[in-house]
């Protein structure tokens, strides 16, 4: 018996990353809030975002709640009501949506097509991600770091989405992830992957066949007519 792929392309199941992907990036103006907020010197947003990054692998991966985070950042502990405020305005950096890439996704989308969420994300983010709509309409499963206890790339996240798609074949399942280190780990244990770089066109070749060029045909005319 024969099996039949899930996509004219050869996909059986889809991993996506998020945040690049589906989501946008925060904007610089998001990032300005975000440092007023933590009360970090005008004019140095540079290194509150250095500060912001240096645990933020410890934070996703739930090593860190978020007021260890935060204090990380800060150099000291904040308040209750300063952490959920810091907490609320980081979250909401991240759950802005490319519908360009969420409309692929769901043509694309069909029974039987596993699409596993697979992201680096802490706790109140994945709560947050996970009670979107798009999130329950489209994706069959998801993943969060905070939540396996690990980041990508580390191999075991992979494995932990590939047993999430119930496809035994590494080679039939799509990696999404806009970081190359991510796809690189993922190539590695023979999954198919993209280098997602923010065309959407990059998304739909690997899902759906190119539709073929139509011939430009003259129209004709009677002999002795004028066009």
């Amino acid at each position: 018996m024969t099996s039949t792929s899930l996509t004219p392309t050869g996909v059986d199941a889809v991993i996506a990353d998020y945040n690049g992907v589906a989501g946008l990036q925060p904007t610089n103006a998001m990032w300005t809030r975000l440092a007023d907020i933590a009360e970090w010197p005008s004019g140095q947003l540079d290194s509150f975002q250095d500060a912001f990054w240096a645990p933020r692998n410890e934070y996703d991966a739930g090593e860190l709640s978020d007021l260890a985070y935060w204090a990380k950042v800060l150099g000291h502990h904040p308040s209750p009501r300063w952490l959920r405020t810091l907490r609320a305005a980081d979250t909401a950096m991240w759950i802005r949506t490319d519908n360009r890439v969420l409309d692929i996704l769901h043509r694309a989308r069909q029974p039987g097509l596993p699409m596993v969420l697979l992201s680096n994300a802490p706790h109140f983010l994945s709560d947050v991600l996970d009670a979107t709509d798009w999130r329950r309409e489209l994706m069959t499963d998801a993943l969060y770091s905070a939540r396996l206890g690990l980041c990508k790339p580390d191999p075991a996240a992979y494995q932990h989405a590939l047993v999430a798609t119930g496809i035994a074949d590494p080679g039939r399942v799509l990696f999404i992830d806009d970081r190359e280190d991510n796809c690189q780990a993922a190539a590695e244990l023979g999954l198919r992957t993209l280098h997602y770089t923010g065309q959407p066109a990059q998304l739909e070749a690997q899902l759906f066949r190119p539709r073929p060029a139509v011939a430009f045909r003259a129209p004709a005319y009677p002999r002795g007519t004028s066009r």
